[in-house]
């Protein structure tokens, strides 16, 4: 496996232990979707959270939180959308990011609760055809 793929996996578990820390519970780790993926899918009796991790070892050109961009955000909407009526879940859904910037002096772990709300892909492309 990937140096980058190992590092990413190591990302997903710290924030999967920081949800698990906070009483959330973990429901699902890479959940797919045709060929879309969430990171970690977790409730806390009271909402069912579907959780990007960004996992970085420098944060010098780009914070990770930011890498999760109008398309991803689409993505996990859809993602979502299928896991919920697929699961026939009754909670009212969250989108977080977990934003990790880890490497030998320094290690950060940001957990940004209702990071973003959901879009539909209509909305998605109606933004971009107004782009320019």
């Amino acid at each position: 496996m990937a140096l980058h793929n190992l590092f990413g996996q190591k990302g997903e578990q710290m924030a999967a232990d920081l949800l698990k820390d906070k009483g959330y519970t973990i429901l699902e780790r890479n959940w797919k979707y045709k060929k879309l993926e969430v990171d970690i899918i977790a409730s806390n009796n009271k909402e069912i959270v579907f959780v990007e991790v960004k996992t970085r070892s420098s944060d010098l050109w780009m914070n990770p939180e930011d890498a999760v961009d109008l398309d991803k955000q689409c993505n996990l909407t859809v993602a979502a959308n299928a896991y919920i009526l697929s699961h026939h879940i009754n909670l009212e859904p969250r989108f977080d990011v977990i934003a990790i910037v880890s490497n030998t002096s320094k290690q950060e772990i940001t957990h940004f609760e209702n990071a973003f709300l959901p879009m539909s892909r209509s909305w998605e492309q109606k933004r971009r055809r107004n782009r320019y």
